[in-house]
C-alpha cells in the first residue's frame, strides 16, 4: 500500500492550486472521474495514489481554499459544494513575496522578515510541520526574469554569501526552491520564474541528491504547438510565420500584464518553436493580453503560415477556448506524483524525464531541451516503467 504524500504549494490560493486540491478531494469523497489526469492509466509502483494527496502551502493572500477557488471562479457550483468540506479547512501560511519581482500581485497574508535566512528558516519552519512524504511545486505568479549574471546564482558558495547578504538578484521563488531542497524535498517549478533552474540552485539539488524539475507548466497554446510543429517538419511543410496570440483574465493573467513578468513568460513560449523545427522562423510572434472578463477562460488563436510542394503557399488556423486551471491542475498533480516516485528511486537533481509537462525543460549540464511532445512522452513512460 502506498503511502500519501503532502504537496507543499507556493501560491496555495491560487486558480490552479485551487482546482488540483478541489480535484483531489472530489476523488477522495468518491468521484471516480480520473478524466484529464495524464497518469491515470499508468499502474506503476511507487507513484502516491491521487486520493492520498494532502496540500498545504503559503500565499499571499489569507482566503481558505473553498473561499479561494470560489473566488477564481474555475468550477461548478455542485463540485464547490461537493469539495468545500475539505477546502474550507485548509488556510495557507504566511507567504514570502517582493513587489520587486512581481510587481503586480501582493496581499495582506504576506511574511515579512529582516532577512533572506529569515525568510528560509520560515519556510523550513512550515515545512516540518508536515509529517511523511513531501514535494513543493511553484505555482505562484511569475515573477520578472533574473540577473543570471550575478555571482549569487553561479555557484553554491556564491549563494549562500548571497543569501547572508540580502542578495537583490536573490527572488523568493529561489528562496522557496533552496529551502525545499536544503529540507530534502523535491521541488517542482511550474512557472516561468527562475528557481531551481539557476546554476548555484541546481548544483545544490544534485550534490544533495534532491529530485528538481521545471519549469513553465505546458498546458494549452505551447502545449499544441510541440505536437502540430514536429508534424510539419515531417511532412517537409516550411514553416514561414506563425502568430500566437493569448488573452485571459485571470490572477495570472494580472500579474502578466506587469511587462517585466510578462518578459518571463514570453522567453518560455517563445523559444521552443525554432528548436524543433531545425530553422530560425523569422515572424515568429507570440503575444499576451490580460483581459478581466474572461477570467480563467483563456482563448489561444494561431495562425501558421506554411509553404509547400512547388512552394505553393497554405495556412493553418487554430483556435483553443480552455480553461487555464483546468489543463494545468492535472499536470501539477502529476509532477507532485513524478517528483515522488523519482525520490523514492533515489533519482537525484535535474529529472529530464519530466520535461513533457513543461515549457522550458530543465535539463542536466544545460543541454538543448527536447521540445516536441511525442518524444518527451516517449520520455516519461520509459522512465516509469524502467
Amino acid at each position: 500500500m502506498e503511502s500519501g504524500l503532502n504537496v507543499a504549494v507556493v501560491g496555495l490560493g491560487g486558480a490552479v492550486a485551487t482546482t488540483a486540491a478541489a480535484g483531489i478531494e472530489l476523488l477522495r469523497s468518491g468521484s471516480n472521474d480520473l478524466a484529464g489526469l495524464p497518469l491515470a492509466e499508468h499502474d506503476v509502483a511507487g507513484l502516491p495514489p491521487y486520493r492520498k494527496l494532502s496540500f498545504a502551502g503559503w500565499d499571499l493572500f489569507p482566503d481558505d481554499l473553498a473561499t479561494a477557488a470560489a473566488q477564481h471562479g474555475v468550477l461548478g457550483r455542485d463540485q464547490l459544494e461537493a469539495a468545500a468540506p475539505g477546502l474550507r479547512a485548509v488556510r495557507p501560511w504566511a507567504a514570502v513575496g517582493s513587489t520587486d519581482f512581481c510587481r503586480g500581485v501582493d496581499g495582506a497574508n504576506k511574511l515579512v522578515t529582516g532577512s533572506h535566512r529569515a525568510a528560509v528558516e520560515a519556510i523550513r519552519s512550515d515545512l516540518a510541520k508536515l509529517n511523511g512524504r513531501t514535494v513543493m511545486l511553484n505555482l505562484a505568479s511569475t515573477e520578472r526574469p533574473a540577473d543570471l549574471g550575478s555571482d549569487a546564482l553561479q555557484t553554491r558558495d556564491g549563494f549562500e554569501r548571497g543569501l547572508d547578504a540580502n542578495d537583490p538578484a536573490i527572488s523568493p521563488a529561489m528562496l522557496y526552491a533552496y529551502a525545499a531542497i536544503e529540507h530534502g524535498v523535491p521541488y517542482g517549478n511550474f512557472t516561468p520564474s527562475v528557481a531551481a533552474d539557476a546554476p548555484a540552485l541546481a548544483a545544490l539539488a544534485k550534490a544533495r541528491g534532491v529530485p528538481v524539475a521545471g519549469k513553465d507548466g505546458k498546458t494549452g497554446q505551447t502545449f499544441m504547438k510541440t505536437v502540430i510543429a514536429p508534424a510539419l517538419r515531417a511532412r517537409a511543410l516550411y514553416v514561414e510565420g506563425w502568430f500566437s496570440t493569448n488573452i485571459l483574465g485571470n490572477r495570472d493573467g494580472l500579474a502578466l500584464n506587469d511587462p517585466d513578468s510578462l518578459k518571463s513568460k514570453l522567453d518560455t513560449k517563445g523559444s521552443v518553436l525554432d528548436d524543433m523545427l531545425g530553422y530560425a522562423v523569422e515572424d515568429h510572434i507570440v503575444d499576451i493580453r490580460y483581459y478581466r472578463p474572461r477570467g480563467d477562460d483563456k482563448e489561444a488563436w494561431d495562425n501558421i503560415d506554411v509553404a509547400g510542394f512547388l512552394g505553393q503557399r497554405m495556412q493553418l488556423k487554430l483556435n483553443f477556448l480552455c480553461k487555464d486551471s483546468i489543463l494545468a491542475a492535472p499536470l501539477a498533480i502529476e509532477i507532485a506524483r513524478c517528483l515522488a516516485l523519482a525520490a523514492k528511486r533515489g533519482d537525484g537533481g535535474v529529472q529530464e524525464q519530466l520535461g513533457v509537462f513543461f515549457k522550458a525543460p530543465q535539463t542536466k549540464g544545460g543541454r538543448r531541451p527536447e521540445h516536441a511532445f511525442q518524444r518527451q512522452h516517449d520520455a516519461l513512460l520509459r522512465w516509469l516503467y524502467q
